[in-house]
């Protein structure tokens, strides 16, 4: 049915709530400010990490403060990107079988590019093609040039393409791309934020069905 499968990251394909919450409450703590619950972070993730900074600071921060905030997140995050991130079960698998299956496979997230392109190649090796995080010129999804961009690169038009995320962000790029969205319920967001979706599964190997079958 797809020819070419392109997906989201945090949440998605890597479990990386526990490290990106390690590093927002660190930056916290540096300030003198209260913690969040790790399970909290849920909700700040997904539009990038300024937006997550802005969420986490407790309200009327001004952009001195948030820019010292991701300054110091940037700093400490870099240094512990992967201490408790793991891809999820049946995720590495896939990604082996879709390529032994000669289907092009990116990934376009709101990360900055330099820490998706780093977590990726540690978990996935040459398993993921093209890769599109944030940086200069590629702005933050739900903005479809980093998406547009990836399909391009890997020779795919819209009708081919079936896009995997968790979050109603990933939702809102598929739609102003023109591609089909598969929502998965593994990640940061519930089954009630992700209606939108064209597809919603709870397991791997569902998704693996829709790709593969």
């Amino acid at each position: 049915m797809y020819s070419c499968v392109i997906f989201d990251l945090d949440g998605t394909l890597l479990d990386t709530l526990a490290d990106l919450a390690g590093a927002g409450n660190h930056v916290l703590r540096s300030f003198g400010y209260p913690t969040h619950p790790v399970e909290r972070y849920k909700t700040f993730i997904g539009n990038g990490i300024p937006t997550l900074i802005r969420r986490m600071l407790p309200d009327g921060c001004g952009e001195d403060v948030q820019a010292e905030a991701l300054e110091r997140f940037g700093i400490y995050y870099g240094a512990h990107v992967a201490d408790f991130t793991r891809p999820y079960d049946g995720i590495p698998a896939l990604l082996r079988r879709l390529r032994e299956r000669g289907l092009p496979v990116g990934v376009v997230s709101n990360k900055a590019h330099p820490f998706t392109v780093q977590l990726l190649r540690r978990f996935f090796g040459e398993d993921v093609g093209e890769i599109c995080g944030t940086g200069p010129g590629m702005p933050r999804k739900p903005d479809p040039a980093c998406l547009l961009r990836v399909m391009r690169a890997l020779g795919a038009d819209a009708r081919s393409v079936l896009y995997v995320g968790d979050s109603e962000v990933d939702i809102a790029v598929a739609r102003a791309a023109s591609v089909d969205v598969c929502a998965v319920l593994w990640g940061f967001r519930s089954a009630s934020a992700l209606k939108g979706a064209d597809f919603l599964v709870s397991r791997v190997e569902a998704l693996e069905a829709l790709l593969l079958s």
